[in-house]
């Protein structure tokens, strides 16, 4: 055997594991929110529920606007710090981004907070409070997964992926028992499991991530690099919370809490499993993307990328034809297992959260290209536009037809969503092919 073929082996054999232990993460999580859904739904009524999902959607806009954008940005860089010898300073980057990031949300989860005290809201004072802290951890534990799996630490990532998940439903569902049915009460179950898994997230990062390079202060201004590339992500992030809460905040104004709860039930078992199944993907072939693609500058590198993404986009829309056929036929049966009898009278609904879930699905595929080629720019009018359009259906929708109206609603904005980001990545593709 040649040394060429014994590398290539031994690659293979690498990505092959790789491969195994982020489908487990993600095999784990997904039957851990289904399991979650059935144990929440007998814990709590459709109305605690919907309050356990408004609650969530404030904790999301954290996530969306301040904390997502940064692990976009420290994910894309690493390979590149690793390359150049500066993983200690980066590291340093890093923490001081995710402590200034914590702060913001602190801070303004406590003026939140004392606002609602002062004018006798103190349940939703109460809830503003959990959802910053929930905010903050769930922060720090998607930036160090995603640094871990930028490591290719697949194992250490997929093991709490999967653990945090059954974690959070399970302490919701036990604090629920021994103290009271409310959604404050499951959102401090959530928090309460996001605590552990942070802190062992944080002792493996520790002792399993490379220390070694030049130290900091050396090389690049990573905090630049990665604010820069963040920055549209923070931009948008705004719009597209907005178009998640808004589903449930408008059937809140328009209709009841209960109607949230159908809503969440309808979007945890029809949109969440399609987001997961794709998000496996990424997960494991986004630190292989931005790899290869390195600096974006090298022609070759990138049209072979791109091929890879398509195929990635193309797999996930088949993905999404076949689950959506299939929600059709068993929507029944996953309600009669996966949830409580009161909620099953929405249950026809599911093949079109399955639907708009599949088509956001496989949008993110092709962001996977435009992020590689550091192009995260131009998806800003896109995901406004779109965004906007979605909060503009939520609200008809929520106010006109209820529950099926807001379903309704996912779907219309995940359609031309898809179809913005395949003809930006059409038009990058064109674009380098003159430069060529």
């Amino acid at each position: 055997m040649t040394q060429s073929g014994a590398i290539d082996r031994s690659r293979l054999k690498r990505m092959s594991a790789e491969g195994a232990w982020v489908a487990l993460g993600q095999v784990i999580a997904v039957l851990g929110g289904l399991a979650g859904v059935r144990i929440l739904t007998e814990a709590l009524d459709p109305s605690a529920y919907g309050d356990l999902a408004l609650g969530i959607t404030l904790a999301t806009l954290a996530h969306q606007c301040v904390f997502g954008p940064l692990g976009h940005g420290t994910t894309r860089f690493w390979a590149a710090a690793g390359q150049a010898g500066t993983l200690p300073a980066y590291l340093v980057t890093v923490r001081r981004l995710a402590l200034g990031a914590a702060a913001m949300v602190a801070l303004a989860g406590i003026i939140g907070t004392t606002l609602l005290w002062v004018t006798d809201r103190r349940y939703w004072a109460i809830m503003v409070l959990l959802a910053c802290g929930y905010a903050v951890l769930r922060g720090f534990n998607s930036m160090l997964g995603g640094l871990q799996n930028a490591a290719r630490q697949r194992a250490i990532v997929a093991l709490h992926q999967g653990g945090e998940v059954w974690l959070r439903f399970l302490l919701a569902a036990a604090l629920v028992a021994v103290t009271s049915a409310t959604g404050a009460t499951a959102m401090g179950g959530f928090l309460l499991a996001l605590s552990v898994v942070v802190t062992s997230q944080l002792l493996f990062f520790r002792r399993r991530v490379p220390q070694t390079g030049k130290g900091p202060g050396a090389g690049e201004d990573w905090g630049g690099r990665i604010r820069r590339f963040a920055w549209p992500f923070a931009a948008f992030g705004v719009f597209s919370w907005a178009q998640f809460a808004s589903s449930r905040w408008s059937l809140e104004a328009f209709a009841t809490t209960s109607e949230v709860g159908y809503f969440s039930v309808l979007f945890q078992l029809g949109f969440y499993p399609m987001s997961l199944m794709t998000a496996f993907v990424i997960q494991y072939l986004a630190p292989i993307f931005y790899e290869r693609a390195g600096d974006a500058s090298d022609p070759s590198r990138n049209d072979a990328v791109q091929a890879l993404g398509s195929r990635l986009t193309f797999a996930a829309m088949l993905l999404t034809i076949l689950a959506t056929a299939l929600a059709f036929l068993l929507h029944e049966p996953v309600f009669r297992l996966l949830a409580a009898a009161e909620y099953r009278a929405v249950s026809h609904l599911l093949p079109w959260l399955v639907l708009a879930g599949g088509l956001v699905a496989s949008a993110q595929t092709v962001e996977l290209n435009l992020m590689s080629m550091l192009r995260t720019s131009r998806m800003v009018g896109a995901k406004v536009v779109t965004a906007t359009a979605g909060v503009a259906f939520n609200v008809v929708g929520a106010r006109y037809f209820g529950t099926p109206g807001v379903v309704a609603a996912n779907v219309a904005f995940a359609a031309p969503y898809l179809a913005w980001m395949l003809l930006l990545n059409r038009n990058l593709r064109k674009g380098a092919a003159a430069d060529a």
